[in-house]
């Protein structure tokens, strides 16, 4: 019997018209756009039309089961523990997951975790562990649920049959002006985790000039749609709000940020960036089951850096995924680590940083090699910058603030010019905010300890 056919006009005119679609609608929709059978000028119209009009919680719950049954949903219950994953919105320097995914593990919690690659001024975390000679975030369905259950850990890519309504959604909204809009955002990120076999979630929702959410009241937003949908999908859910105004760290690049990550689990102190893993560390680990709070866990994620377990379990995940473990125990002799030139504070620089602008310094990476602007665009590893100057440190002229890493070496006198306009100084020691602004789940809001 012959397919009857879809025609999506009347969805589009009901969305136009500012009016609200049952989640049937929306399922069929999506279906027929992921078989084909609705045209990119058709699915452009209705993602304008919702963009401008807006969709409620139950039409982005509704968009979320659509993306999420429209490939393969893992199920992962037959593999003992409680699985918990975490998911961050994106920002600079955030490296977070390369310490968190080990450190987690480490601590008996079972970590599938299902990452993204960079676009934009952000960085993704398959490029920091693929500038790992060797280590492949290509693994197949079976491979990974066979290291999930040998390792307690694995870190890929998307596969072909996690979400593809996702995959294909995200490139039109990223060409139609739509990426911007919470429900759209929120769908994008909850199908392809809850895919993943996940018992819990912790989100790491980023707000600041280095993040996709500028502003604090957006930020709310997103981390109240995203738990909202987990919680409504049965998963314990919790997001933790975190600053973004300057880079997390001191590695900007993939490699940079890589060799840092390994330096935190080999128990380097790294402040701003350990503050963020070590929270959503004990979230996680509280969530699975391996302590009686998230304090507990904090400290016992504290004690697995300590004493190295950490670290060893990265090592075995690396291994296991082909990585080169050469490259874990010397980060510093990896083909091309080396910095290529300084950047040094100008004459005018007095007193302490007072900010230091984190989207600036992404797109200035991005520029050196680090990140892509088009999806099939490729990534110079090694490219990035070392940080050494951060808000709240003192200042004079000539100290060195950062150090560049590229192949580009024609370019030089630019990158550094980019880095100096990203400082700004003041003779006050400036107060610099909190990272952790505030925690969500369970439709209450917490302020930071």
């Amino acid at each position: 019997m012959a397919r009857e056919t879809f025609s999506p006009l009347p969805l589009i005119t009901t969305k136009r018209d500012g009016g609200t679609l049952a989640a049937d609608e929306i399922r069929a929709l999506v279906d027929a756009y992921t078989r084909g059978d609705v045209p990119d000028y058709q699915m452009s119209a209705f993602l304008m039309a919702a963009f401008l009009r807006g969709m409620d919680a139950r039409e982005a719950s509704a968009l979320t089961e659509s993306m999420l049954y429209s490939g393969t949903v893992l199920d992962l219950r037959d593999l003992p523990g409680i699985k918990v994953d975490k998911h961050s919105t994106g920002g600079v320097g955030d490296k977070v997951s390369l310490v968190l995914a080990p450190l987690v593990a480490a601590c008996g919690v079972p970590v599938p975790m299902i990452s993204g690659r960079g676009l934009g001024h952000t960085g993704g975390t398959l490029d920091k562990l693929e500038a790992i000679p060797g280590f492949r975030t290509d693994l197949d369905i079976d491979a990974y649920r066979q290291q999930l259950a040998d390792l307690g850990v694995v870190m890929i890519g998307q596969t072909a049959e996690i979400a593809p309504a996702d995959r294909k959604l995200y490139a039109l909204r990223d060409v139609t002006g739509t990426v911007e809009f919470i429900p759209f955002i929120a769908a994008s990120i909850m199908s392809k985790k809850l895919a993943e076999g996940i018992d819990a979630l912790v989100l790491d929702v980023k707000v600041g000039q280095g993040a996709f959410m500028k502003e604090e009241a957006d930020a709310r937003a997103l981390a109240e749609a995203l738990v909202g949908i987990g919680e409504q999908f049965g998963k314990k859910t919790v997001a933790w709000m975190t600053s973004m105004d300057a880079p997390l760290g001191y590695g900007i690049g993939n490699w940079p940020e890589t060799a840092e990550a390994i330096r935190c689990l080999r128990g380097a102190d790294v402040p701003d960036l350990m503050a963020v893993t070590y929270q959503l560390a004990g979230e996680m680990i509280w969530l699975g089951g391996e302590a009686d709070s998230p304090e507990a866990g904090v400290e016992k994620a504290q004690a697995a850096i300590a004493s190295g377990a950490a670290f060893e379990k990265f090592v075995a995940l690396a291994e296991a995924q082909g990585g080169d473990p050469a490259a874990l125990h010397d980060p510093d002799a990896r083909e091309g680590a080396a910095p290529v030139a300084a950047v040094t504070a100008p004459d005018d620089a007095h007193g302490y940083v007072a900010g230091l602008d984190a989207f600036q310094l992404g797109r200035a990476a991005v520029t050196l090699g680090a990140g892509r602007l088009r999806k099939e665009d490729g990534v110079d590893p090694t490219a990035g910058f070392t940080l050494h100057k951060k808000p709240g440190d003192p200042i004079a002229p000539g100290d060195l603030l950062a150090e560049i890493h590229t192949r580009k070496q024609g370019e030089i006198l630019t990158f550094q010019q980019a880095v100096q306009a990203a400082y700004r100084y003041s003779e006050a020691r400036p107060e610099v905010p909190p990272l952790l602004r505030a925690r969500y789940t369970e439709g209450q809001w917490e302020n930071a300890p």
